[in-house]
Formats: C-alpha cells, sequence, structure tokens
C-alpha cells in the first residue's frame, strides 16, 4: 500500500478506528522512513516511500536491525525509561553473580535518582559492607540521608569522605555537608562550610542556601552580593544549566526583591 494512499486515509476520522493494523503499518513505515533520510540511504527511502510496508520490513531488517539506529546513540521510538529500566536490570544481574560493591553503589545511585530514597539506603549500605573505605558510597548514604531528613546520621558519613578527599564530588559532598549542618543547627559549621564552598564554587544552589544564612544572621550586604551574583549568572548561562538552576534563581530573585 502507498504511503500516499495511506495518508489520504488517515484524513478519514474513523480511519484510526476501523483500521488499527494499517495505521500500526503506517507509522512503521514513517518510522523506518525517517532513519533511512537520517542515514542518507536514499535508495531504501524511495523505496519505502513506493512500496511501504514491504520495504520498511526489509529495511528493518536488512539495515536498522544489523546497524543499529541512525544518529549514533539515538534509540528509535524507545519508550520513556526503557534505557533506565535495561541497566537496573543488568546491574541486578551483575549483583545477583558478582555481588561486588560498585554494583550495589551504582543501583543505589539509580534508585536515588528515581527518589526511592530508602531503597537507595539499603543498597548504599550494602556496598559499604563489601568496601567500608569508598568515599563515593559514603558521601551518597550521606545524601540519601538528608533526603530522608536524618542529618545526624547523615553527617559522620559526609565528613568521613571529605576527609579521604576534601574536593570530592566536585563540592557537591560538601554542599551536602554544609545543609547538613543546617538542618543540625551548627550555625558556626555551617556558615564556615558554606563559605569554602561559595569560595571555590559558584553553585547557584550553595549561594542561595548561604546568602539565607547570612540574611538570618543579619548579614545582609554579603548575603545582597551572593545573590546578585546567581541573578547577574543565569542571564550568561547556557540553557541546559538555566534549566536546573530555575528554581534557586527564583528563589534569588525573592530574597534580593524583599
Amino acid at each position: 500500500m502507498p504511503l500516499g494512499s495511506i495518508l489520504q486515509d488517515l484524513l478519514d476520522p474513523g480511519f484510526l478506528i476501523g483500521s488499527p493494523f494499517a495505521f500500526a503499518c503506517f507509522a512503521f513505515s514513517v518510522w523506518m522512513l525517517i532513519d533511512a533520510i537520517r542515514r542518507g540511504d536514499w535508495i531504501w527511502a524511495v523505496c519505502i516511500l513506493v512500496f511501504t510496508v514491504l520495504s520498511a520490513v526489509l529495511y528493518f531488517f536488512q539495515v536498522y536491525r544489523v546497524q543499529g539506529p541512525a544518529g549514533g546513540g539515538l534509540s528509535g521510538f524507545e519508550l520513556p525509561g526503557a534505557r533506565q529500566r535495561a541497566r537496573l536490570k543488568e546491574i541486578q544481574n551483575r549483583i545477583y553473580h558478582l555481588d561486588h560493591a560498585r554494583d550495589h553503589l551504582d543501583l543505589a545511585d539509580i534508585l536515588f535518582s528515581k527518589g526511592r530514597f530508602k531503597d537507595g539506603e539499603i543498597s548504599y549500605r550494602n556496598s559499604l559492607q563489601r568496601d567500608p573505605h569508598d568515599p563515593d558510597a559514603m558521601a551518597h548514604l550521606g545524601h540519601c540521608l538528608l533526603r530522608l531528613n536524618r542529618p545526624a546520621e547523615a553527617r559522620p558519613l559526609l565528613e568521613a569522605a571529605l576527609a579521604l578527599d576534601p574536593k570530592h564530588d566536585y563540592g557537591y559532598t560538601q554542599t551536602a555537608l554544609a545543609e547538613t549542618l543546617t538542618a543540625l543547627g551548627d550555625l558556626p559549621g555551617a556558615l564556615a562550610t558554606w563559605a569554602r564552598v561559595t569560595a571555590n564554587h559558584g553553585y547557584a544552589r550553595a549561594r542561595v542556601q548561604y546568602a539565607e544564612l547570612l540574611l538570618a544572621q543579619g548579614q545582609t550586604a554579603p548575603a545582597q552580593s551572593l545573590l546578585r551574583e546567581v541573578i547577574e549568572d543565569d542571564q550568561h548561562a547556557p540553557r541546559f544549566q538555566r534549566q536546573r538552576d530555575r528554581s534557586w534563581v527564583r528563589r534569588a530573585r525573592r530574597l534580593a526583591d524583599r
């Protein structure tokens, strides 16, 4: 069935309900056509346009399945989360067969990124049981406990990781320690840690929280300076960073206006 004919049929409102198989064939043909165009394989693209489903099926088995999707890293119409689920399954299989500390850590990091902090805590502790001196496992468990509102348990883990590597995780571990000390009400320790973080890193997350603590102590001038830096840096930051930091920038604007 030619692609043009299917396109005409799709203009009929009852087509999608009456012919779901034909629509599936059309979607598959478009998928293969796009891949052929991205690959620059114009002969296959023309064949798919003319003969549609038959050529699309042949293209799938002779080109797509052998060479993988065009674009070096794209994965066609992969379902959302499919790659992460595959990665999760791969790590779980490795743990079953090998039971290495690093695999437990990788599993915990995935669980943490999905917001499954309690499950993540279990995997982080499993990792530390197998390698008690791994600063990554210490620090990441500290992050996890902080998200679980257990800063008193997070503190010794974060401090131990920083004792092994003061620059661990590019300042994120030190930032987590500053948040922990703030949550525990250790103001001298928190202020000193925030000062070290902001002296070496330009993270909006750190600057805004340090500014909030300074404002609470009545130190308006240095707080305003930090907030202005966050707002000005945002205007020149790349798009991905602006999206990541937008909640902190909004918070900085509200504090600066107030």
